[in-house]
This record gives C-alpha cells, sequence and structure tokens, in this order.
C-alpha cells in the first residue's frame, strides 16, 4: 500500500511539463520520501521472535493461558490489521518453492525468516506460532466461546485437506501459474476491510464456525499447520499440562478446543499382537499402493490443472477461437493479436509449461496419495497411556486445558 501510495505521488509531481526556461535555471533535485518497509520488516521478525518467545514461556513455565491470549489480541492487531496479514509465514511456503525451483527467483532473507522461524520453535517447543503468533489462528481464538465434538472418523478425514492444499500450493508456485494461499486466503479480506466477495464471504463462515468449533481453518484447512504438525512431533520439549502429576479428571480433555488431549488407554483392551501386527502388515503394504494411485490419478489431470497458467488458459482461448472464429472474440485473444503475439512461440512456451505441470502433478498425487496411506497406518498403531497425554502434532498451545486442570489451579493458590 505504501509502495502504491508513493507511485502516485511520484506521478501527480511529473503530471505536467516544466517551463521551459531559456536564462539557464536549472531546477533542484526533488527527493522523494520511500516508506522505510525495512524498518517494518526487522520490527515484523523481532515481534514474531518475541511473541512466540512469551508463548514458550507461558506454556512450559508458567502454564498459563492470560499471556498466550494477549499475545492473540496483539497479533490480530498487528500482524492483522496494521501489516495487513501480508506477508505471513503461511504464505511464504510459496516463495520458498519458488526460490527452490527458479535461479532467478530472489528470496527475501525477510520471508525466508518467516518461513523458518516458527519451524525452527516447532522442533523445540511445538507448534508455538499457531498458539496466539499468526493472526488466522489468534482471530478465531479470540471469536471461540463454545466446541462442539466431531467424530474422531469425521476430524481424520477433514485433517487430510490441509495436506492436499499443501501439495497444490507446491502445485501451482513451482510452475509459476498463481501463489494459491494468497488467493485463497480466507482472513484477508477481513484485516483488509475489502477484496474478493466471495472469499470474503469465506472467512466470514470461518469465524463464524470458530464460535462453536475450535479453530477450524486451523485443524482442517491451514498447509503451514499441517508442514508445523510434523516438526511438532518430533519437538525437543513436550509439553505437559501440569508439573504436578496427573490425577485423570479427563477436564483437559473436554476443554481442549481441538482434541488434541489424548486419554488413558489401559493396556488391558488392547487387541491380541497378532490381529495388531497384520494390520500394520497390511496399511503398511497399502503405503505404497495409494501413494502409486494418487500419482497417477492426478498425474493424468495435468493438462487440466495447467490451466491455470495464464500462457496456457491463453493458448486453448486462441484455439478455440481459430475453431470458432463467428464466436465474439475474448479480449485477451484481442490483447494478443493487436501485440502480434506469435502463436508458434507461444505454443513452445505452452509445450513447456505443460511438461512442467506433468512432473509436479505426479509428485503432487504421489504425496497425497503417501500422506493419506501414511495416516492410515499410525491410525492402526495403537499403545497404552496411564495418564491424559498432549498429542504434540495436533496441539495449538492454546492454553486452554492449563486453565481447567485441578493441579494449577491448586498450585496457583
Amino acid at each position: 500500500m505504501m509502495g502504491i501510495i508513493y507511485s502516485l505521488n511520484t506521478m501527480a509531481v511529473a503530471r505536467f511539463p516544466k517551463p521551459d526556461f531559456t536564462s539557464g535555471y536549472e531546477y533542484p533535485e526533488i527527493i522523494h520520501g520511500v516508506p522505510n518497509e525495512l524498518f517494518w520488516n526487522v520490527m515484523d521478525i523481532v515481534l514474531l521472535i518475541a511473541m512466540m518467545g512469551l508463548v514458550v514461556w507461558a506454556a512450559y513455565k508458567k502454564r498459563g493461558r492470560s499471556i498466550i491470549l494477549s499475545m492473540s489480541v496483539v497479533s490480530v492487531l498487528y500482524f492483522g490489521f496494521f501489516r495487513s496479514g501480508c506477508v505471513c509465514s503461511v504464505g511464504s511456503i510459496q516463495n520458498v518453492v519458488m526460490a527452490t525451483v527458479d535461479s532467478d527467483y530472489n528470496l527475501p532473507l525477510y520471508v525466508l525468516l518467516l518461513f523458518l522461524l516458527p519451524i525452527i520453535f516447532a522442533l523445540l517447543f511445538g507448534r508455538v506460532f499457531c498458539s496466539g503468533v499468526c493472526p488466522l489462528g489468534a482471530l478465531q481464538e479470540l471469536v471461540n466461546v463454545r466446541n462442539f465434538r466431531l467424530s474422531r472418523a469425521v476430524s481424520a478425514t477433514l485433517s487430510m485437506i490441509p495436506w492436499g492444499y499443501l501439495a497444490f500450493t507446491i502445485l501451482y508456485a513451482a510452475t509459476r501459474s498463481q501463489f494459491l494461499i494468497c488467493r485463497l486466503d480466507p482472513f484477508i479480506g477481513i484485516f483488509r476491510l475489502g477484496g474478493d466477495i466471495g472469499v470474503m464471504s469465506f472467512g466470514i463462515l470461518l469465524l463464524i464456525m470458530s464460535i462453536f468449533i475450535g479453530r477450524p481453518f486451523c485443524q482442517f484447512l491451514c498447509p503451514y499447520g499441517a508442514l508445523l504438525s510434523v516438526f511438532s512431533s518430533l519437538s525437543w520439549k513436550k509439553l505437559e499440562i501440569t508439573n504436578k502429576g496427573c490425577i485423570n479428571c479427563s477436564l483437559c480433555g473436554v476443554a481442549c478446543p481441538v482434541d488434541a488431549i489424548r486419554p488413558p488407554q489401559s493396556s488391558k483392551m488392547k487387541e491380541e499382537r497378532k490381529r495388531g501386527v497384520k494390520r500394520i502388515i497390511l496399511f503398511a503394504i497399502l503405503l505404497p499402493v495409494l501413494t502409486f494411485t494418487g500419482a497417477v490419478l492426478v498425474g493424468s489431470q495435468s493438462d487440466a490443472l495447467s490451466l491455470a497458467h495464464k500462457d496456457v488458459y491463453l493458448y486453448e482461448m486462441l484455439l478455440r477461437q481459430e475453431a470458432n472464429p463467428e464466436l465474439d472474440e475474448p479480449l485477451e485473444v484481442e490483447t494478443f493479436n493487436a501485440l502480434g503475439g506469435n502463436m508458434e512461440e507461444l505454443k513452445a512456451k505452452v509445450d513447456g509449461i505443460r511438461s512442467d505441470y506433468e512432473f509436479y502433478s505426479y509428485f503432487a498425487g504421489a504425496f497425497i496419495g503417501f500422506v493419506i496411506g501414511f495416516k492410515l497406518l499410525k491410525l492402526s498403531l495403537k499403545r497404552g497411556r496411564k495418564t491424559y497425554e498432549i498429542d504434540m502434532a495436533r496441539c495449538t498451545m492454546c492454553g486452554k486445558c492449563f486453565n481447567y486442570c485441578p493441579q494449577n489451579l491448586k498450585t496457583s493458590k
């Protein structure tokens, strides 16, 4: 926005030609003030680190929710409304992919840090960024009042969606077609108080759902959250609800809005070992089958998917126009012809794009198939638990369980 204002001011200065003096008079050099975006980028990174550090302290040392909730308010006001929700860590996935596949693409250090810092914190402490630092999650957290439970089967099925979203995000970024996350961000219109009416309506719908369901976007849509869940499951420190010993009162499980608390499971309730081993072997065999099937299914649709690229779409429009010259000429076709566009050059370019789509479509399909197979394999594993435990992959560290635990309340007194 600041860059646009600067450009408009520059054009306004040059709107009328200067008088042509013959006396040798020289105009003084005019220096236009450029907004110091570097300052705000540094401020973003400093605040990001500071807020995640405070969340770690609140979760691991204080075991309280008030500080985490305060971070949510700061995040929504600063990263959301003041910084307009862009560039964000969620969208930085696309920039990193572009830099990986295109050596000419310059990835700013600022964007790289936005991508890496939450991952580093996830490897150390869990999904700290998701707690109250991400403006998308924070906005949902602030409106949440009650939590209606979804069945474990429904929740597990919906949790596959972020991985598909991530796969297609990588596909479209790698083929330089579009930034899917930026285009479909449901909350960006809310933060900017304007935008595509369809996307804004979806964002408002998600906020309404957030009143009754804990963080629906974070649980069932966010591709960056899916990435963080992997690193969080490998985290160095494992979050505990209380350091005073669990008394199995089940209050933490009731309080958790994202169903990230696993209840005790007696070893006596386990099935026969032979039956469990057979099921694990079955899903282990199914894993490569699903991976291959996903690659074939998505790869076979590469031509259709490639229409997301503007050059491929234009080429198809030109072919339709040639086949049906009686139709009204679309604006894109009219512009291409008016500028003397070369059909052969465009075809060569489109062939290259479609070749990239074929490769990355197979990759995206294999990735989706692998995730589905791995999820099934993971669900087939059963282990005993004596107390309530936090599932680090799912936990968004909102801190609600801390306030419900009687052991923590006893400590605070």
